[in-house]
């Protein structure tokens, strides 16, 4: 895959330009050899039932980092609500395709929202409530986002907006007073890259992500998270990620699985290419704990106990006969107990995850 000319161009921001409907519509003179800008929307993880926005258009400005109305390209996007939750998995929502615009530079970007903005939360009896999303006049009066990406003839442009549910919706006391603040994040494909992958058990749902060091630095302020839910099939995508080394962080949604996260470490990320993680990611099964008191020892003597996992742990008793097993995986195992002149003894358990097994047992001699 040809890569383009790299440009800096990864911007977290608390509203990327968000208008409702306005009516200005001031276009350029475009010529037909001239550069062209896709535009895709992806979610960030949200825990609702649906969010529908309504988008208008994706405005962009050449030439211009000005605070004025006039100067802005509409990209024709098509007038349609959309589900944002629609949109995990590596599924995308394409909002522009190869729209040409003039060669320079991209100095602003804003996506225009209408006001037919709804959110769908599931109560308490497991009934689906549909609520209007409200937004502050702020928001309504248009903050832009400063692109200043340089756009050269010959090339394809791809901007991937990421929306963060999670962080955009503001539960304001009530169910009659839900704010929209949208947080996205914007990316160019050709100055990042794209980690696709699996995980394993495919059925529980979870959430991929990557910690993104923006600055280079030793400090966390500057860095920002990536995520992506996992689909029906158990596959993610991760968009917009820049050119680097990542551990790529699998974590279950609900708290009340039997897995813990699971990871894969020094995924290397490719300017303009998609990463393929081979092997699914693996979620770790919540560990559980066996412990006990070994009795009937005579001084001096210490028990060994051995169960049949992967590693055939063993370990001793200590001075008091009492011993501890931790992070064993949930199972059914064997539980054998040992000490020089005395019978061996064997239990046989299953350890479901973050239990505690007892087992305490009394040594006889031979």
């Amino acid at each position: 895959m040809s890569i383009l000319k790299s440009f800096k161009f990864i911007i977290p921001i608390i509203a990327l330009a968000f208008f409702f409907s306005c009516d200005e519509n001031e276009t350029s003179s475009i010529s037909q050899g001239e550069p062209k800008i896709s535009v895709k929307l992806v979610d960030g993880p949200g825990d609702f039932e649906a969010v529908n926005v309504e988008v208008v258009d994706v405005m962009v400005k050449m030439n211009d980092d000005s605070n004025s109305d006039e100067g802005w390209i509409s990209l024709e996007a098509n007038n349609e609500t959309v589900n944002l939750l629609d949109f995990t998995g590596g599924i995308s929502k394409v909002l522009v395709d190869r729209y040409p615009i003039p060669a320079g530079t991209l100095s602003q970007m804003r996506l225009v929202l209408g006001d037919g903005n709804t959110i769908v939360i599931e109560g308490d009896n497991s009934e689906l409530n549909e609520f209007d999303l409200k937004t502050p006049s702020a928001q309504q009066s248009g903050l832009k986002l400063k692109v200043n990406t340089i756009i050269e003839e010959g090339y394809t442009y791809d901007f991937v907006l990421d929306f963060d549910v999670e962080k955009s919706i503001v539960m304001a006391g009530n169910s009659d007073n839900i704010i929209l603040k949208p947080v996205l994040y914007v990316s160019a494909e050709v100055n990042s890259g794209i980690i696709q992958g699996s995980i394993t058990p495919s059925d529980v749902p979870a959430i991929a992500s990557v910690l993104v060091d923006d600055m280079g630095n030793d400090d966390p302020t500057d860095d920002y998270v990536i995520t992506a839910y996992t689909d029906d099939a158990g596959s993610f995508a991760l968009w917009g990620v820049p050119a680097g080394t990542y551990d790529v962080v699998v974590t279950p949604v609900s708290d009340g699985t039997n897995y813990n996260e699971g990871s894969k470490t020094d995924v290397t990320v490719v300017n303009g290419e998609v990463t393929t993680i081979p092997d699914p990611i693996e979620l770790m099964h919540k560990s559980g704990t066996i412990s006990g008191t070994i009795s009937g020892l005579a001084d001096g003597v210490l028990a060994t106990i051995s169960i049949n996992d992967a590693n055939t742990t063993s370990i001793e008793t200590n001075a008091s006969g009492e011993f501890v097993i931790e992070n064993v995986t949930p199972g059914d195992y064997i539980v054998s107990i040992t000490a020089a002149g005395y019978l061996t003894q064997e239990f046989t358990i299953t350890l479901e995850p973050e239990e505690m097994e007892i087992v305490d047992a009394a040594l006889v001699l031979e």
